[in-house]
């Protein structure tokens, strides 16, 4: 089965979230950035991280996956997408060939 690429932007609840966030909101990011290192150790994920955009901070992850309900299931099961938004679009990849 062809993988299916995705960009993901996780967007911030405010615009200097990533400068003023409460501890609470700092212990969230962190178990989001280990969920994001394990996923990308299992091969779904090709490249995730903040983008400093000088307007927004925001992240932003490019994933592969057999089927589009993995990229729900990605999001549904991210501690972050308790406090930020997701918005996912799917991409035409190009990855160097195994």
């Amino acid at each position: 089965m062809d993988k299916k690429f995705f960009v993901l932007h996780l967007l911030p609840s405010r615009p200097d979230f990533a400068q003023t966030m409460t501890e609470n909101e700092r212990e969230i990011m962190m178990k989001h950035i280990a969920y994001w290192t394990a996923l990308m150790n299992e091969g779904k994920v090709l490249a995730f991280g903040p983008v400093i955009d000088p307007n927004e901070i925001y992240g932003l992850g490019i994933i592969s996956v057999n089927e589009e309900q993995e990229v729900k299931d990605i999001i549904a099961n991210d501690p972050a997408a308790q406090i930020n938004k997701y918005e996912y679009f799917p991409m035409k990849a190009i990855v160097p060939s195994k």
